[in-house]
């Protein structure tokens, strides 16, 4: 087996651990030494009243296949919102999207449904076409913000020829690890665009620093020193792009930092070395400059 066909399979595996966590039964849970993202408050989501069968069939889906796999689903799980209903790629299954949560293949009438990513078999590889998708949906998510709310280290001579949107955390080793290999991903040619993602949630220490970055008058110079742990001026001024942020890093599926989107919607979680990111982005390096980072 290829290592690209484990490592496919692999990220499919931790999506499904992920969703049986997201369907299992409401229990009292104990406080983690680590705050978990998913103990803040998610995005505001409509109603499950509020949307019909035909509300949510997207095309090629009738309204009353749509409303017999909604009433179906949320029966078995008052308080879930379906997001849409499409036809997927495998005759009988739709695939039935959750508002805030994973993706579902359901049979017409709703009384059955898979969870894990959908899988193309074509020679010599398997495509996971969900991740494709999810990859589209990112890109249209990651568009809509404005270069004003992100702190940007861009390349300070040559093109840019690539850039990645990083959701970080101050207080995360790793995170603090890859901003100081950002000057040589610069030097790549690669733009690296902060986005905001206390891991704590609103109101926590990380997030009065990283406000506090966002808020200043040199926005790239305090990132810099609450990343080499050195302390800033608090100034958390109002309003400020950080909850927005959050809320847009859970929506891409972010769950810890660092995690990277890059220009085609991947996801690329956790720390990667500057020359590794750069082969992942597609970026040639000149021969010279690998080697002295190679070095290091």
């Amino acid at each position: 087996m290829s290592k690209s066909i484990l490592l496919s399979l692999l990220v499919a595996i931790a999506i499904g651990v992920a969703a049986l966590l997201f369907f299992k039964p409401v229990q009292t849970k104990q406080a983690a030494a680590e705050p978990e993202v998913a103990d803040e408050q998610p995005a505001e989501a409509l109603p499950t009243a509020s949307l019909s069968g035909a509300d949510v069939a997207g095309e090629g889906v009738t309204a009353e296949i749509a409303s017999a796999i909604k009433t179906a689903i949320e029966s078995g799980r008052p308080g879930l919102t379906i997001k849409a209903i499409t036809r997927s790629q495998i005759d009988g299954l739709y695939k039935v999207s959750i508002n805030n949560g994973p993706v579902l293949y359901a049979t017409a009438d709703g009384g059955y449904f898979v969870l894990g990513d959908l899988y193309q078999v074509k020679p010599g590889q398997f495509v996971n076409v969900a991740e494709q998708e999810r990859s589209g949906d990112r890109v249209e998510l990651m568009a809509v913000v404005e270069a004003a709310d992100m702190v940007v280290f861009s390349p300070k001579s040559g093109e840019v020829k690539a850039h990645i949107s990083v959701f970080t955390d101050v207080d995360c080793y790793y995170c603090q690890k890859l901003h100081q290999e950002v000057p040589d991903l610069n030097r790549m040619g690669i733009e690296v665009r902060y986005l905001a993602f206390p891991r704590a949630g609103i109101g926590s220490d990380s997030y009065k620093k990283i406000a506090s970055a966002w808020c200043a008058d040199d926005q790239q110079t305090a990132l810099t020193r609450l990343k080499n742990r050195q302390a800033i001026e608090m100034n958390v001024c109002m309003p400020n792009p950080i909850a927005e942020q959050l809320a847009l890093g859970r929506n891409v599926g972010v769950n810890g930092t660092p995690a990277m989107v890059t220009e085609d919607g991947q996801l690329l979680p956790g720390y990667k070395p500057a020359l590794e990111l750069a082969a992942s982005l597609g970026v040639s390096v000149d021969p010279a400059l690998a080697a002295e980072i190679s070095q290091r």
